[in-house]
């Protein structure tokens, strides 16, 4: 027998030499959950040992991340009640939270790739992504804050917008409103192809944003569709976008390599917070070896095609790295 696929397994030496897909703490972007107040640090119910933090914490936790080799975040917050309302008002506050987050993490880590949330559930008196008229999320309308908002994130010092809204036609708006206020340089990394999925539920309460009727099935993608990612993702290349994304990360690597294959821009993947807690509760039974399944998820999704991975696994991946 002349052929013997072993003898690539031999050992740790010659696997590691040849292997193909290799995780390193540059494919990671780590969501940040941002709250008001002072010296707060919560930790998310329903996802062990993730935190919403005050700005005075937030800035300490970016050093963290600088330390760990960790180079890019990607903000989200937990926005008030009294400052929801149906037209995304505080969404565009030049002194908002997400504003001043933004102004803390390049204060304390100039160096540090930011990157931003653009939506407005999380401003939305109804939780949805988009404005509500007559029980309908009106999608033209909506873009146009959307637009707005990303505007005031790039003035606030935002490298990227990140618009996971999926309302058409937000890329161009977005991208042209930049252009025409002289941010050429600011990037937009796109939500191309993120799905109703059933594995929000985590993040939506992190940040009370759950939809207060209905569902989001009008704008995020049916899970049963494949060729529509792929139209998705190439109008928003087409309209600007820098950098696409997937969402949710492992029900849909077939869609990361459909996407790989078919643009000429990098792709990302957003392990949700769905995928985290999973893990999580199932290596606190003790069903999982943590740390064994984390590393196989990430190489599994980076092995897909991803370029780049949003996860909140990033602090324990990279101390195991």
């Amino acid at each position: 027998m002349l052929i013997r696929n072993r003898r690539l397994r031999t050992n740790e030496a010659i696997r590691s030499l040849v292997r193909e897909t290799i995780i390193t703490p540059n494919d990671f972007i780590v969501p940040l959950f941002v709250v008001e107040g002072k010296n707060v640090k919560e930790e998310i119910a329903s996802m062990p040992n993730y935190f919403r933090y005050s700005l005075d914490l937030l800035e300490k936790e970016v050093k963290a991340l600088r330390d760990l080799g960790l180079k890019s975040v990607l903000v989200f917050v937990k926005v008030p009640d009294n400052l929801k309302d149906n037209k995304g008002t505080e969404a565009v506050n030049s002194e908002g939270l997400m504003q001043r987050a933004v102004k803390t993490i390049k204060e304390a880590v100039p160096e540090m790739l930011v990157m931003t949330d653009v939506a407005l559930d999380p401003y939305s008196s109804y939780g949805h992504d988009g404005i509500v008229e007559d029980g309908q999320i009106v999608n033209d309308s909506t873009k146009e804050v959307l637009a707005k908002m990303s505007l005031s994130h790039v003035q606030a010092g935002a490298d990227f917008v990140a618009p996971s809204d999926m309302m058409d036609g937000r890329i161009k708006a977005i991208r042209e409103l930049l252009e025409q206020e002289n941010f050429p340089n600011a990037g937009i990394m796109s939500y191309s192809a993120k799905y109703a999925s059933a594995f929000y539920g985590p993040f939506r309460d992190a940040l009370d944003s759950a939809p207060g009727f209905g569902d989001k099935k009008t704008y995020q993608m049916d899970p049963a569709n494949r060729e529509e990612a792929i139209k998705e993702t190439l109008q928003d290349v087409q309209e600007g976008a820098d950098i696409v994304m997937v969402k949710p990360g492992l029900c849909y690597l077939d869609i990361v390599r459909d996407i790989r294959n078919a643009v000429n821009v990098p792709v990302a993947v957003y392990q949700v917070s769905g995928e985290y807690s999973m893990l999580k509760a199932a290596a606190e039974k003790g069903w999982l070896d943590h740390d064994a399944v984390m590393l196989e998820q990430l190489t599994a999704i980076k092995r897909a095609g991803a370029q780049m991975i949003a996860s909140y696994f990033a602090k324990d991946a990279v101390k195991l790295l």
